[in-house]
């Protein structure tokens, strides 16, 4: 079963959706069961409110027991007041209309919350990273859902900077997954490096994810979003690999900026559902493949005063460095969380390093203009600009000059046309 429209021009009304949602739900045998939904955080931009409502209206009437479960991955925990501006309800509602459904954080810290399905061979990897890596990967999961009878995923599709397209499986791994998954496709998409696999739509990373997810031994259905502004302009309801096959085939239409030619200097302005530089550098691997070498792309989130609340203490011993910083020094290395090294590299970009010297050169400059301090970002091998000395009118309209500035940066690709190539 695949159900699904999507515009490339227009949004789906709300009878759209709530048409496509009715037909998927009655099609899939739920009366009297368990459903349990898993949702994105409040780092993507989805129309949450209206699924949570629409789920609600749809199925609460009939089946035995209807919750979610944010798929935080190793995001920081949402609170009750911010879980409820999420999904769009007042306390007032939470504890009256909505009263029997749990709304629950992924406890990705907890290791008691997991469940081991099984284990990955090295050879397995070695054939799915063509290559690259070859070792065995444990196979561990949010156990919470198997206390449920139906599984049902609904988050958006974007172009990511780890698996290509976001969306479908990933909201298993790493969105309710332990830690062994989560740092093992992070490590495979940073030694692929971001620049090369986002808004690539099959990589080696979504076979690692989509492999892992296939030891889930449970019923599941897929709504997979594609937003347009905060809007809905697609809804692909199916298995997870079908529904985001379609839902990534529409994002790429919709969430890819083709330019002429590369930009000198970036301002990409992060919008406040990113909370830290954990979440808000998509600032950088968005626009990453359409700055020049030697550019550079300033990261402007004044709201900003932390680098990571779940992994700051890390990014501290390690900083900011480019892939091959860590590849050639892996032994001294390797013992810290493979899935933070790789957001690392993600942040610093592509570039090199000579193990000889220890020089080490970015192919770009990254730039945080936030509240960390100046000697942080330094600490952490990034530039540092004051947020208060920025005038969003004088980057404005200046693409002309190789000057770009990005309003609501983080979830637009921005990538160089290809060269057409000569007869």
């Amino acid at each position: 079963m695949l159900i699904g429209k999507g515009y490339t021009d227009k949004s789906l009304s709300e009878s759209e959706i709530r048409e496509l949602m009715a037909s998927a739900l009655s099609q899939t045998e739920l009366a009297g069961k368990r459903v349990i939904i898993l949702i994105p955080d409040g780092t993507r931009t989805a129309p949450i409110p209206q699924m949570f409502r629409l789920f609600h209206d749809l199925l609460s009437t009939h089946v035995a027991k209807m919750d979610f479960l944010i798929a935080l991955g190793t995001h920081q925990m949402m609170s009750e007041e911010s879980i409820n501006r999420h999904v769009g309800v007042t306390a007032e509602e939470r504890g009256t209309r909505y009263a029997k459904v749990n709304i629950f954080n992924h406890r990705w810290d907890l290791p008691d919350t997991m469940v081991e399905l099984g284990e990955i061979s090295a050879e397995e990897i070695g054939r799915m990273s063509d290559g690259l890596l070859r070792e065995s990967v444990k196979v561990r999961l949010n156990k919470l859902i198997f206390d449920y009878d139906q599984v049902i995923i609904c988050g958006p599709t974007f172009p990511h900077e780890v698996v290509g397209f976001s969306g479908g499986n990933k909201y298993f791994f790493p969105g309710i997954s332990g830690p062994e998954v989560i740092n093992f496709s992070h490590w495979l998409g940073a030694v692929i490096t971001s620049y090369e696999l986002i808004g690539t739509k099959h990589t080696p990373v979504r076979r690692v994810i989509d492999r892992a997810a296939s030891f889930i031994d449970k019923p599941t259905l897929c709504f997979s979003m594609v937003v347009k502004g905060e809007s809905l302009a697609g809804l692909y309801i199916g298995a997870p690999e079908e529904a985001w096959e379609a839902a990534s085939n529409l994002s790429s239409q919709l969430h890819i900026v083709w330019i002429e030619k590369p930009y000198k200097r970036v301002l990409s302005v992060m919008p406040k559902l990113y909370a830290d530089i954990w979440t808000a550098s998509k600032g950088m691997y968005k626009l990453e493949p359409a700055i020049e070498d030697g550019g550079e792309v300033i990261i402007y989130a004044p709201h900003i005063d932390e680098i990571s609340y779940s992994h700051k203490k890390i990014i501290d011993e390690i900083g900011y460095h480019v892939r091959d910083y860590f590849v050639k020094q892996w032994d001294r290395f390797k013992h810290h969380p493979w899935g933070v090294i790789a957001h690392s590299t993600h942040l610093k970009g592509i570039g090199g390093y000579d193990a000889q010297t220890g020089v080490e050169t970015p192919r770009i400059k990254v730039t945080l203009a936030t509240r960390i301090p100046e000697e942080r970002c330094s600490r952490v091998n990034l530039g540092y600009l004051d947020p208060d000395t920025i005038n969003f009118e004088e980057w404005k309209g200046r693409e002309e000059e190789g000057i770009l500035f990005v309003p609501k940066a983080g979830e637009m690709l921005y990538r160089v046309k290809p060269k057409a190539a000569s007869a």
